[in-house]
Formats: structure tokens, C-alpha cells, sequence
């Protein structure tokens, strides 16, 4: 039952997403859970080989690099789903930085420990 809860909570977020930067487009509510599964499966099972390959780059940007990779996953998301266009790098990192701060905040009212 959680893990729906935190996939509708990713959901709503994606489909707000739009209304507050005009560079990422969702066609519909049905396109951002198919997003927010493939963001999700994508965080799970590529991002922590990534992570772990590019460690020493992350040391050396003090952490920073971390976006870089946050925004490659967005953007690799939008390129597998049909319907959620990305317009481009820059935009899938702030994108994913905004997305990420949107699903926190849901998550943190609507999700009680």
C-alpha cells in the first residue's frame, strides 16, 4: 500500500511539474505514472551503478556531480516514454531537481512514519 502511495505522491509531482517549468511536457495523468514507474525503475536499478562509476568525479565536484547524474536519469526517462518530453540537458537537470523537491514535499504531508 505504501509503495503506491509514494508512486501517486511521484506521480502528482511530475504532473505539476510542467505548470512550473514550460521546458518539460506531460500529454497526460496516464503519461506521468507510466513516468513516474520508468523514473523509478530507472533510480532503482541504473542510478546506483553510475553513482558507484563516477565516485571519483563526484568527490572531486564535492558532491555536485550527483545532479548531473540525477538529470541524465530524468532525461533517459523522457526519452522512454512516450508523451513526456524533456527540452533539453539543462532542463532535465532542473527538472529532476524540482521534481525531486515537489515529491519530498508531498511526501512529507501525505506520508505519516
Amino acid at each position: 500500500m505504501r509503495l503506491l502511495l509514494i508512486w501517486l505522491i511521484n506521480t502528482i509531482a511530475l504532473f505539476v511539474l510542467p505548470l512550473i517549468l514550460k521546458s518539460v511536457q506531460i500529454d497526460s495523468f496516464t503519461t506521468a505514472l507510466v513516468a513516474a514507474l520508468v523514473l523509478g525503475l530507472i533510480n532503482t536499478l541504473i542510478r546506483p551503478i553510475l553513482i558507484f562509476l563516477t565516485f571519483p568525479v563526484t568527490v572531486l565536484t564535492l558532491g555536485l556531480f550527483i545532479l548531473v547524474v540525477n538529470g541524465l536519469m530524468f532525461w533517459a526517462a523522457s526519452d522512454l516514454v512516450q508523451g513526456f518530453q524533456v527540452a533539453g540537458f539543462y532542463s532535465a537537470v532542473l527538472g529532476a531537481l524540482l521534481y525531486s523537491v515537489i515529491s519530498w514535499l508531498l511526501s512529507a504531508i501525505f506520508i505519516r512514519k
